[in-house]
């Protein structure tokens, strides 16, 4: 080794002696900077040690840096794709800019106008939504209309007929709903006496009132009686689809079901038997038949629930079918039963009425007649059914009577109403200047209602000028 690198120092005095600060920013390679001040020069081996040691960090540290941007880079890449797949731009739209904010690099103002640009894009939304089935392809985003598009455009020719005929969103429908509604072929069927008629399918069956007919139902084959030959119906009037008829009823089938009627009679004394022996308070009322014999239905009412389980287990050991027993109200108790109204005649319900309508105290209030309980009830201790026959007609004719306390003009003076009969179209007025004699009768149409008498109006109008 020479003598200046024995003695480093030396060797550093003698350079800036002979002018080596001439250039303050020339660096010594011996020169080591760090912390630690200046430190002797290592030998060749060390020296080596240390710079692939320096080497190994910087590859360290480069690949953390390469693994950190690309990572970056990634992340980056998969939000512009999600972006550019959320406004329908695929790759190809990958980098663009999709509205004015992003354009002009601000941020988005919620209350600020829309633009042509968005109110289109709006529009071509709406569009979309409502021009789902015609087939038809709307213009793509950024383009602007020539014209302005219609909510359901004229038909192309490539359309079928069906389309073309179709009435545009918004249109009058009334010409629609003036075309004749679709209708169906119907065999009304009876299965009891005043009981309801259901619809069935006559599969090319021509049956006529007074009829015995088997059709199809969800017990499987029953036995009814016809009371509508086959007609058609609107298709809003049944539910579809319809069961079928399977066949006019064959002597076989007559036979067959008397048969059964005489089965019930039995099963309805034996079942009464098991009732009493059960000690249930139920009471049995009517018992049915399957036409197939593969159920046997009983009917009966109770105050509240009745454990039957036991009592089923024992009319299945007699019968060796398959056994229902129902609860039912005390009006389908009436129907079913039977008996005589106050009118004198047989109960309406048992007789013609299939289905029943709600009844209200207010169509007696509005035919005047008492409210005694006992006067407006039928057997079934509800209010009598005939109670609605004529409601409608009271409703109609109260609208055109004046109502009680009701001020009139009559051909002999002003009065108050203090009755009317809507049916006859009469009211009877007390005249204000003879009230001490009898109420005077009048017709409808011959006077004139003034407003309604508000008894004190004096005494009011007193009170408030005090």
């Amino acid at each position: 080794m020479s003598e200046n690198n024995q003695n480093p120092a030396a060797h550093a005095d003698e350079k800036r002696a002979n002018g080596a600060e001439k250039n303050p920013n020339r660096r010594n390679r011996h020169r080591s900077h760090h912390k630690g001040g200046n430190r002797p020069r290592s030998s060749g081996a060390e020296q080596a040690e240390m710079n692939e040691a320096k080497d190994e960090a910087l590859r360290t540290l480069n690949q953390n840096e390469k693994k950190q941007q690309n990572h970056e880079q990634k992340k980056k890449n998969t939000q512009n794709n999600g972006r550019n797949q959320n406004r329908g731009g695929g790759g190809q739209n990958r980098g663009r800019q999709f509205n004015r904010h992003e354009r002009e690099n601000r941020t988005y103002n919620p209350y600020e106008a829309p633009s042509k640009q968005e109110i289109a894009l709006s529009e071509l939304r709406a569009q979309i939504v409502l021009q789902a089935a015609d087939g038809s392809h709307p213009e793509a985003y950024g383009t602007e209309p020539s014209k302005p598009q219609s909510v359901t455009p004229a038909p192309s020719e490539d359309q079928t007929v069906d389309e073309a005929l179709l009435p545009p969103l918004g249109a009058n429908t009334s010409a629609v709903e003036s075309q004749p509604k679709k209708k169906v072929e119907v065999v009304g069927i009876r299965f009891r006496s005043a009981g309801k008629t259901y619809y069935f399918d006559p599969h090319g069956i021509r049956a006529k009132k007074g009829d015995f007919a088997v059709v199809e139902t969800t017990r499987g084959p029953e036995f009814g009686d016809v009371c509508l030959g086959n007609t058609m119906v609107n298709a809003d009037e049944t539910v579809m689809p319809l069961r079928p008829v399977l066949r006019i009823a064959t002597p076989a089938d007559i036979a067959r079901n008397a048969e059964n009627r005489k089965k019930e009679e039995e099963a309805l004394a034996v079942c009464r038997q098991k009732i009493l022996a059960h000690g249930l308070d139920m009471k049995l009322i009517d018992v049915q038949y399957a036409f197939d014999g593969s159920k046997l239905l009983f009917y009966f009412s109770a105050e509240g629930r009745v454990d039957f389980r036991e009592l089923v287990k024992d009319l299945a050991g007699v019968f060796r079918t398959r056994i229902e027993l129902r609860q039912i109200g005390i009006r389908d108790e009436a129907k079913m039963l039977g008996g005589i109204g106050a009118c004198g005649r047989r109960l309406c319900c048992s007789t013609f009425l299939p289905d029943f309508a709600q009844v209200s105290i207010k169509m007696a209030k509005d035919q005047n007649l008492s409210l005694n309980s006992a006067k407006i009830s039928g057997v079934c201790g509800r209010l009598m059914c005939c109670l609605r026959y004529e409601s409608e007609v009271y409703t109609e004719e109260i609208k055109k009577t004046p109502s009680n306390d009701t001020l009139v003009r009559t051909e002999d003076g002003v009065g108050v109403v203090i009755s009317s009969n809507p049916l006859a179209g009469t009211i009877r007025v007390v005249l204000k200047d003879s009230p001490d004699t009898a109420p005077k009768q009048y017709h409808r149409d011959s006077v004139t209602v003034l407003g309604k008498n508000h008894k004190g109006g004096n005494d009011e109008k007193k009170g408030s000028e005090k």
